[in-house]
């Protein structure tokens, strides 16, 4: 049996997505023949990075996939061994109802693929992006302890604080494991912090133009950030590979380097880039000091790179992508 058997058929739901589009590469890259689920098979625009990868033209496909309509995934997913779902709605701010413009549509999503792996007879294992969100969220917790898997955000504070994508988030990955345990499909959840490194698709995502905000000067887009946790994108794409491949993994697992607040990481970046106005101080936020405790990951051998590494290839990708100039 040659490796490209070995490493089977996966499906990736959202192809086109910053962690995507990074998970079909290193699955590329590992053997594996991968069937990607986008809206659009035939927009260049926001596929046509996908199909220059390495081994894209051998063990590649792309097909159309709604989130919203169900039995859309059945094609895609079926005789797959595996399915990342890193996909999620395309949501703005509600205008009247977030339960029904932005909360339900997350949980539906997040159910119409995993029916579909229910119909597959050949599914192993699930692997669904969730959020570091999902567990910080929170106003009862000791900030003097780092918070771990066993963490969940609280739905009330969410409501209260109008945080609806924390909160959009923290339902579908309650709904997942609810539908996963009924039906006995096997779950792992990754929770990444803030996502930082080179962006494969031309069309930078929300995190990538938060980031460029910020070295360009705008505070307005980071200021929210308060204290926040960062990851490399490559980091997120092979603990992706890692908790599929792993038959140990078992739960959920926060992925994520280090946790700094705003002005500790203005300080890390204007040391490296002296050139780049970026902002000095930050409004200080009232927020509750946390820690994230990343032991189970790393238990499985994982390494992640550091704050210092993820922003320098994030710059010298949005250089090379003509946004910035050093």
């Amino acid at each position: 049996m040659s490796e490209l058997d070995y490493k089977g058929k996966v499906c990736v739901t959202g192809a086109a997505g910053f962690v995507a589009s990074w998970l079909i590469k290193r699955l590329l890259l590992s053997g594996y023949h991968v069937t990607g689920t986008v809206r659009d098979p035939g927009d260049n625009g926001k596929v046509g990075h996908l199909w220059k990868l390495a081994g894209a033209k051998e063990r590649l496909r792309l097909v159309k996939a709604d989130l919203m309509v169900e039995g859309s995934f059945d094609a895609a997913i079926m005789g797959c061994h595996g399915v990342f779902h890193t996909a999620s709605p395309v949501l703005g701010l509600p205008k009247s109802d977030p339960k029904s413009e932005i909360l339900q549509p997350a949980i539906d999503g997040t159910l119409n693929v995993l029916r579909s792996c229910k119909k597959n007879p050949s599914l192993k294992r699930v692997v669904l992006t969730s959020s570091s969100s999902t567990i910080r969220a929170r106003d009862d917790f000791d900030p003097h302890v780092p918070l771990d898997e066993s963490s969940w955000s609280c739905e009330e504070l969410c409501e209260r604080l109008k945080i609806w994508y924390v909160l959009s988030k923290t339902l579908a990955e309650k709904a997942a494991w609810k539908f996963c345990e009924e039906n006995k499909i096997d779950l792992i959840t990754i929770l990444p912090s803030f996502v930082v490194g080179p962006s494969l698709p031309p069309l930078l995502c929300s995190t990538a133009s938060d980031i460029l905000g910020l070295l360009k000067g705008e505070t307005e887009k980071f200021q929210w950030h308060g204290r926040m946790g960062y990851v490399h994108i490559d980091d997120v794409a092979s603990s992706h590979i890692l908790l599929y491949e792993n038959e140990s993994a078992k739960g959920r697992y926060i992925c994520s380097s280090r946790v700094v607040d705003n002005d500790e990481l203005a300080a890390i970046l204007l040391a490296q880039y002296p050139t780049l106005p970026i902002p000095k101080r930050f409004e200080k936020l009232e927020r509750a000091y946390y820690e994230l405790d990343v032991s189970k990951l790393r238990g499985l051998g994982m390494k992640f790179r550091s704050i210092e590494e993820m922003f320098d290839d994030c710059v010298q990708s949005l250089t090379k992508q003509g946004y910035i100039s050093l």
